[in-house]
């Protein structure tokens, strides 16, 4: 826990008083006493620190100054086919740490309907695991998660609406993601196909907002590909090794970070 995060609903004026796993990280962990300080913010709201007013087995209480602006909004929106629960847990805080504005949780073809019945779909759950992520990235800008049960009207009423710099996870692709993303050319190459037979390249871009699209392990199929591709997202490969899907996930948002960073 690098950051210590309430909600607006816990504090009165400056006071705030934990009985949680917050105030047992204060004693146990970080070991503070009266007159420490401590780094909090308070969650889609300001950062700042606190003071240690008082400390014993029941309570902390801290004197709040939130005096920092949050961190910059994330520029990216995660589209993700279902994982498996004990994978989307990890997701969960992976990509709340990792900086994402949105998470859409959506039953691809290989998908298993079951998993939309996991207890990890609870949106407490989902929450209290997003809050890790966030005071693991002294973040307080908790991200949007949406669960979607059917594909097609997602990608009708859902995806046709989200608006950024479209990209489509597909290991059938032919290109890289910088590549795709317009970072780097292929070498030698005066070729603009994009990245299946056929598709043009996304030109040349400045920064902005991206919209991700990771599919199931089992890999998105020829309808769903072709779908998305009516959106205008341009499909790409990480190359020839298979990943699990939370190490993707973790793998494309630092990826994307970076090329984001170049362009500007």
């Amino acid at each position: 826990m690098n950051i210590l995060l309430f909600k607006d609903t816990e504090i009165e004026g400056t006071r705030l008083k934990l009985a949680d796993r917050r105030a047992e990280h204060v004693r146990k962990i970080l070991k503070l006493s009266p007159g420490d300080t401590l780094r909090l913010g308070m969650i889609n709201g300001r950062r700042g620190t606190g003071r240690i007013l008082s400390v014993d087995e029941q309570q902390v209480e801290l004197e709040v100054s939130l005096d920092q602006e949050p961190q910059p909004e994330p520029e990216v929106s995660l589209i993700l086919a279902l994982p498996r629960p004990i994978m989307v847990q990890r997701i969960f805080k992976q990509a709340a740490t990792m900086g994402v504005r949105e998470l859409h949780l959506i039953r691809s073809r290989r998908v298993e309907k079951s998993f939309f019945h996991s207890p990890v779909l609870q949106p407490e759950k989902i929450q209290a695991l997003l809050i890790e992520g966030l005071e693991q990235a002294t973040d307080t800008r908790l991200p949007s998660v949406h669960v979607h049960h059917y594909f097609k009207p997602f990608i009708e009423e859902v995806a046709s609406t989200l608006a950024g710099r479209k990209l489509l996870a597909d290991p059938g692709a032919r290109q890289s993601l910088p590549e795709v993303f317009g970072t780097v050319h292929p070498a030698g190459s005066g070729d603009d196909s994009g990245g299946r037979e056929g598709e043009n390249r996304p030109a040349r871009a400045p920064s902005c907002p991206v919209v991700l699209a990771i599919g199931p392990e089992g890999g998105w199929n020829e309808f769903e590909i072709e779908m998305f591709a009516r959106l205008g997202f341009a499909p790409f490969t990480m190359g020839p090794r298979i990943l699990h899907v939370d190490t993707a996930v973790v793998a494309l948002l630092a990826q994307i970070s970076l090329l984001q960073d170049l362009n500007r």
